[in-house]
């Protein structure tokens, strides 16, 4: 080996071995600190977690995790509106939804009674989307106010309660549909389920509702890929796992598990809430510690780890690399090194 290759080699053995060495150490305890902003945090934020090197250029290295607002009951559903500059979002059981809005970080009621809406997007128009468990139904809210019911029933049944949506580049809206909103009457209103739990697309041309799979015990949060050939869907069920289908137009096949969670450090399982996918084709997932990220190949990368249990997440911010997350009763959110992929 020539001189000058063995001293790159070197290096780069050298460089490595800070993180292979920290990796036999346990996952770090989680150390209580100051949400307020008023006291000072040592960069790099300690709660930014590589469980790979990759996860390093995700990371920069000069910015906080940030709580925004804290006082709903269980925070979900957030969407970045681009135009206006805020993010919005749900608090499920006080039947509302919330807005923080950028430029002074005011948070104002966006819209009470919201029908105990859970998640919510944006179409390419910039109307937004909701997801309703009160009126086991998805909402679009058009430019003068008013609401067109996009989806409530299916071949002369009622849907569950409808729990998360995506907006594909065709203009289909994707959504999921398990029965937690008709469990009981605190995020919704008690009720028997009529169809099965499954995934649904909805036409943008004719408002035709077809089922896309039902092969899934619990479909919550889903995304596509970047050049949107997969979909990915989070079971919270019997599952609980991150699957992933073929895309073909308006159906789906070759269904499989992309993951399978467990809280870093243990063989626990856990499972994914709300997904989002970036540019890179990473998956960004509300689950416990916080948020994790699991690469194209299935393997958990890197933790974000939060105070509180972690519902949902989207990407926002004027260059689309602000990931914000909704959790229990506050809202959070941390500059990344990646951009959000599709619309919303």
């Amino acid at each position: 080996m020539k001189r000058r290759s063995f001293l790159r080699v070197g290096i780069t053995a050298a460089a490595a071995l800070p993180f292979f060495a920290s990796a036999q150490i346990p996952f770090p305890e989680y150390q209580p600190r100051d949400w307020s902003g008023n006291s000072p945090l040592r960069y790099p934020d300690p709660d930014l977690i590589a469980l790979d090197p990759s996860f390093q250029r995700y990371i920069p290295f000069n910015t906080p995790i940030q709580r925004h607002h804290t006082g709903t009951l269980w925070a979900e559903g957030p969407a970045w509106n681009g135009v206006g500059r805020y993010l919005v979002w749900s608090d499920i059981p006080n039947d509302r939804q919330l807005r923080w809005i950028e430029d002074d970080g005011r948070v104002t009621e966006f819209r009470n009674p919201a029908g105990n809406s859970n998640g919510n997007t944006f179409d390419h128009e910039g109307r937004q989307i909701s997801c309703e468990h009160g009126g086991r139904r998805v909402v679009r809210y058009n430019y003068d106010g008013s609401e067109t019911v996009l989806a409530d029933s299916f071949e002369g049944k009622l849907l569950n309660s409808p729990n998360d949506a995506v907006v594909a580049a065709d203009r289909a809206i994707w959504f999921t549909d398990p029965p937690y909103g008709i469990r009981g009457n605190y995020e919704g209103s008690r009720a028997e389920s009529e169809l099965p739990n499954s995934v649904y697309r909805v036409d943008p041309v004719n408002g035709r509702i077809t089922k896309a799979t039902d092969e899934i015990a619990a479909p919550n949060g889903l995304c596509f890929s970047p050049d949107q050939s997969k979909l990915y869907v989070a079971d919270t069920g019997q599952g609980r796992e991150i699957k992933v289908w073929d895309v073909d137009g308006d159906r789906l096949s070759n269904g499989r598990r992309h993951a399978q969670l467990t809280l870093p450090g243990t063989d626990t399982i856990t499972s994914a809430d709300g997904i989002r996918c970036d540019v890179d084709g990473n998956i960004w997932a509300g689950a416990r510690p916080g948020v994790q990220v699991i690469s194209s190949s299935g393997d958990t990368i890197g933790v974000i780890r939060l105070p509180e249990v972690c519902a949902n997440i989207c990407f926002g911010g004027a260059r689309r690399n602000r990931l914000f997350m909704t959790a229990s009763q506050s809202l959070y959110s941390v500059y990344v090194g990646v951009r959000g992929a599709g619309i919303a």
